[in-house]
C-alpha cells in the first residue's frame, strides 16, 4: 500500500528538494560518507531550510526509512524519493505563452533545465516576434498551437499574456491536450478538474508585501 503523506509535508517537499539540489551542486567532495554512501543529517537540513530538526525528522519519516543510525540520512536515496513524490523523475515539456518581457525572462532562466523541465516553444500573436528565437527556443504563431503542441509534446503551458486573453488561451491549451498551467496573470481561470493550475499573481504578491509593511508601522 502506498504511504499517505500529509498535505503540510507535501507542501514542504519542494524546499527539501531545492536544498538537496543546492547541496549536491555546491558539493566539493567533502560530503560525509557512511559505508560508501553520502550522508546528510537532520541538523544540516534544518540549518539550510530554517525548519527545526524535529520537523525535518518528522517530515522524512513520512517518506520512508533512509536513516543510518548515529550518522544521518542516505543522501541519494532521499533525493530520489523526494523527486518521485514531486513527479520530477519525468521530463516535462513546457511552452511559454506570451513572448514579451516576462515570457522572455522566463525563457532565459536556468531553473527549468536545472529541475528537469524543458522549454520547447514560445507562442505569441505579434508578427514581429513570430519566427524569432529566444534563448534558442522558437516563437510560434498562437494559431498553430494544436499542431505544435502535438509535435513538441507540450505538458505545461506558462501564461504571461494580457489578463483579458488568459481564459481564452487557457481554453485553447486544454483543447490541445495540455494538462498543466502556470498562470502569471491575475485572471482566475476556470478549468476542468483534471487540469492542474498554479497561480503566480505578481500584483497580489506586491499587495501582500505592502499590507505586511503597513501593518508593521
Amino acid at each position: 500500500m502506498k504511504k499517505k503523506i500529509s498535505k503540510a509535508t507535501l507542501e514542504r517537499m519542494p524546499y527539501y528538494y531545492s536544498a538537496l539540489k543546492k547541496i549536491e551542486d555546491d558539493s566539493t567532495g567533502n560530503r560525509p560518507v557512511f559505508l560508501g554512501e553520502k550522508i546528510i543529517s537532520s541538523n544540516e537540513l534544518s540549518e539550510k531550510l530554517g525548519f527545526s530538526p524535529e520537523q525535518v525528522r518528522k517530515d522524512i519519516a513520512e517518506l520512508g526509512q533512509f536513516g543510518v543510525k548515529g550518522a544521518g540520512y542516505r543522501f541519494d536515496m532521499l533525493r530520489r524519493v523526494i523527486e518521485k513524490v514531486l513527479g520530477l523523475q519525468y521530463r516535462w515539456y513546457v511552452a511559454i505563452f506570451g513572448a514579451g518581457r516576462l515570457g522572455s525572462v522566463l525563457a532565459y532562466g536556468d531553473d527549468f533545465q536545472r529541475l528537469g523541465f524543458t522549454v520547447t516553444a514560445l507562442f505569441d500573436v505579434d508578427e514581429n516576434l513570430i519566427g524569432k528565437k529566444i534563448n534558442d527556443v522558437k516563437v510560434y504563431n498562437f494559431a498553430d498551437l494544436n499542431s505544435v503542441a502535438k509535435r513538441k509534446l507540450i505538458d505545461i503551458g506558462v501564461l504571461t499574456v494580457p489578463e483579458d486573453s488568459a481564459q481564452i488561451v487557457a481554453d485553447s491549451l486544454i483543447q490541445s491536450g495540455i494538462k498543466g498551467i502556470w498562470n502569471f496573470t491575475a485572471t482566475k481561470l476556470t478549468v476542468p478538474q483534471d487540469v492542474a493550475v498554479v497561480n503566480e499573481n505578481l500584483s497580489m504578491s506586491l499587495i501582500n508585501i505592502s499590507c505586511r509593511l503597513a501593518g508593521s508601522n
